[in-house]
């Protein structure tokens, strides 16, 4: 729906030519690899490929079976198994209390992170196997130092498609300051009805646009604030802690995301500070120690991986490497599915939307 209403308003607005080959335009609207879950491609860019030759290329196919590999390493071994302890503390609101609400908020971040995501990869790289090139839907979102930067970083192919057929044309930032926050909002909150057509998601967008709204209008007090501090000063700490509340700004939000009910929503938000305890038993009730601790040494390797990302290419960096000990790490990552990954029917979270 998306990829086809970008086509025709591509065309309206004279920005392509129609398509006037319907097999073309028929392998634009159906392409497998992503046609359930994005990216959301735009004509401009997926159209003219289908028109060159591709013939077989070695690192193409590398490229592309690692960036899968990856994909399926965040699905099975990561969200697959967290969405075990999610589930049963979202799904039974008022059973849990304190800490386990909290841990399964926590876990819920990164369930649906690695979830869409590793979709997003599985489709991307095995668009890259067969020639095809599919745009970046997901860039370390988590190390976003503000909302915007979030939205910059998080399904990159649906925030883009937002800013350039809605937003935009209604009339973006030009023009007064408070249509411009009614844009704003209006984006957001549509984008939380095309999650789905209940409460929780509309005010789920909704709140995105008013963090925003809010950042822009506060911005003037936030820069003092920061320079009496002397947090400029010192820009790594600023950096860090600029990521820390953007996450938890996001976190919260999760909350409404994931909750099957407004009202189950707002019990599991409250019960987060009833009975709060550090070193809770409950922690472990709804998925054993060892899985809470594989879960957990899994998301932490990822995230280093997202600090070598920042820092520069990591397939890049792999390359550079003596040949046993690449496919050493090749070797290592294939077993680890097999030995740590989940394997039972988990249906991608994105499907449903």
């Amino acid at each position: 729906t998306f990829q086809t209403l970008s086509y025709t308003i591509d065309v309206y607005r004279g920005d392509r030519k129609p398509e006037k080959h319907f097999g073309y335009f028929a392998l634009y609207v159906t392409f497998f690899p992503q046609l359930v879950a994005g990216p959301i491609e735009r004509s401009t860019r997926l159209l003219p490929q289908f028109f060159e030759k591709h013939g077989f290329d070695y690192d193409r196919m590398r490229s592309g079976l690692l960036l899968m590999m990856v994909g399926f390493f965040k699905k099975v071994v990561i969200a697959d198994r967290i969405s075990v302890y999610v589930n049963d503390v979202y799904n039974n609101p008022g059973k849990y209390e304190g800490m386990p609400v909290i841990v399964a908020t926590y876990f819920f971040a990164f369930q649906v992170f690695c979830d869409f995501s590793g979709y997003s990869d599985i489709a991307i790289g095995s668009a890259r196997v067969m020639g095809y090139d599919l745009m970046e839907n997901f860039r370390r979102p988590y190390f976003g130092t503000s909302i915007s930067d979030f939205w910059r970083r998080w399904h990159i192919s649906l925030s883009t498609w937002l800013r350039d057929y809605l937003y935009i044309t209604l009339g973006g930032s030009r023009v007064s300051k408070l249509k411009w926050y009614r844009n704003l909002l209006l984006t957001f909150g549509l984008s939380g009805l095309w999650h789905g057509a209940g409460w929780t998601y509309i005010i789920w967008g909704s709140l995105h646009g008013v963090y925003l709204v809010t950042s822009i209008i506060t911005l003037p007090l936030r820069t003092k604030i920061h320079e009496f501090t002397g947090l400029t000063r010192i820009p790594r700490v600023h950096h860090v802690l600029k990521i820390l509340v953007t996450f938890h700004l996001v976190w919260i939000s999760w909350y409404l995301f994931r909750a099957p009910s407004l009202s189950g929503s707002r019990t599991l938000f409250t019960s987060t500070f009833q009975n709060l305890r550090l070193f809770d038993p409950a922690i472990f009730e709804p998925m054993n120690s060892v899985e809470v601790i594989t879960a957990v040494l899994a998301i932490v390797i990822m995230e280093i991986v997202h600090v070598f990302q920042g820092r520069g290419s990591v397939e890049e960096w792999l390359l550079r490497r003596p040949l046993p000990l690449r496919w050493g790490i090749y070797y290592l990552m294939f077993f680890a599915i097999l030995a740590l990954g989940k394997f039972t029917e988990q249906e991608f979270i994105y499907f449903q939307f």
